[in-house]
């Protein structure tokens, strides 16, 4: 099996949304016999059903638990088109991929057939086990429900939204950038092999997409195996159109397999943030964007994504982000591939926001505040395109607000845009 399909395997689990669901099913008809073979040994009494009782209760059971399933789904899809509606559609798959709303649809399912391999045995006799595990199960499919209902409700606002792509997004920086950044080591920029002319183009041949992931150490397997140096052009997040280059190779003592290296990389309809950082930047940039919107009209909204980017930029600027290479077991550079710097994330995490927000006083506090913060506390070698992002948030507040008054109090640091003390530096 090659990397590519043990991807598809791992995203098809982690993202399916029946998956659970079908589980359920397949779950509860292989426990239902085994109940009914228990209940045949031990006899089960306490609860003592009559056949008409047990009839009633499990009827009345499954009809409810087919209402929970239908409307958790339609509960579901009405509000995360609402949330996407004022925030970002890039927040379905994150709703629809969390564990809790699988586990709560693959519950249900099993309680819901369950009930009705329990209420089919009920002839005659009642298999008293079988009817009280059916009443428990459903009884705490009612409980599941009050809470699910509850979580939904918190868990698609704003803030909760921002600090789950703000988790996600730290992760995901931590295992692209592994090594904290040094200012006293000197800079050792990647080698650049790229300086003379490929020795051949690989182009893509499948479907066009966005480059999801790639495997830097079966790419790095397959070009030692050649003796040769290879570069993946797009970066993770770029889309590849087919016939696009999608690997140059640099040099080759042996033929290189180019279906091998393809199936090193997976393309995809949309980002996903498994290997892209720059993601959750653009997630919560796309949240404040549409906040400042006329339409919408939410600063405070604006602050709250400022308030996460300016952790995760803090976390960024501590990153080593001399990336780039990787090497075989020897020290021999085998992969180079492009990756952002710190400039990028910068232009990535204010420009819009700063464009959007130019005359909300808010903003350009909260802005302020950030830009500053992270000049103190970052190394110098990243404060330049702060300095410039801080230059650029001056001319922006001058031409937004005539009022010298109004100018005067758009100028002041604030960590919560406005109604927060201004502090000395």
């Amino acid at each position: 099996m090659t990397w590519l399909q043990r991807y598809n395997w791992r995203w098809f689990i982690a993202s399916s949304v029946w998956l659970y669901p079908v589980a359920g099913l397949l779950v509860a008809l292989l426990v239902a016999p085994v109940i009914r073979w228990l209940d045949g040994v031990i006899f089960w009494s306490w609860f003592n059903f009559s056949p008409d009782g047990a009839r009633a209760v499990l009827g009345a059971f499954a009809g409810s638990m087919l209402t929970f399933l239908v409307f958790v789904l339609s509960a579901m899809i009405i509000v995360v088109q609402l949330a996407s509606a004022q925030l970002t559609p890039r927040i379905i798959s994150l709703v629809f991929s969390k564990r809790e709303v699988k586990t709560v649809l693959g519950v249900f399912t099993f309680s819901y057939i369950y009930t009705l391999a329990a209420l089919g045995r009920v002839e005659q006799t009642v298999p008293q086990l079988p009817v009280a595990l059916a009443v428990v199960l459903n009884l705490l499919s009612v409980i599941i429900f009050v809470r699910f209902v509850y979580q939904i409700s918190i868990g698609l606002r704003p803030i909760a939204l921002l600090e789950e792509v703000g988790t996600q997004g730290r992760e995901i920086i931590e295992s692209v950038y592994p090594r904290r950044f040094d200012p006293t080591r000197e800079s050792h920029a990647p080698s650049d092999p790229r300086r003379p002319s490929p020795v051949r183009d690989i182009r893509h041949t499948g479907t066009s997409g966005t480059v999801l992931a790639f495997s830097p150490e079966e790419i790095v397997a397959i070009a030692q195996r050649a003796d040769a140096v290879i570069e993946l052009v797009p970066q993770v997040g770029d889309f590849i159109a087919k016939g696009d280059p999608f690997f140059r190779v640099l040099s080759e003592q042996r033929p290189v397999n180019d279906e091998a290296l393809r199936q090193c990389v997976a393309i995809g309809p949309e980002r996903t943030m498994e290997q892209d950082p720059r993601f959750a930047f653009r997630i919560m940039v796309d949240i404040a964007n549409k906040a400042l919107s006329p339409a919408i009209n939410d600063p405070t909204t604006a602050v709250l994504v400022l308030d996460q980017l300016h952790r995760l930029l803090l976390y960024v600027g501590q990153r080593d982000l001399e990336a780039g290479e990787a090497r075989d077991g020897e020290g021999a550079i085998r992969l180079i591939y492009d990756t952002p710097n710190w400039p990028d994330y910068v232009l990535l995490a204010i420009t819009e926001i700063r464009h959007y927000g130019a005359g909300s006083m808010q903003v350009a506090r909260r802005l302020r505040a950030m830009l500053e913060q992270l000049m103190r506390v970052l190394p110098e070698q990243r404060r330049e395109p702060l300095r410039r992002e801080l230059e650029l948030l001056q001319k922006s507040v001058e031409r937004g607000f005539n009022d010298q008054i109004d100018r005067e109090m758009a100028e002041v640091s604030d960590n919560q845009g406005v109604g927060g003390s201004a502090r000395p530096e």
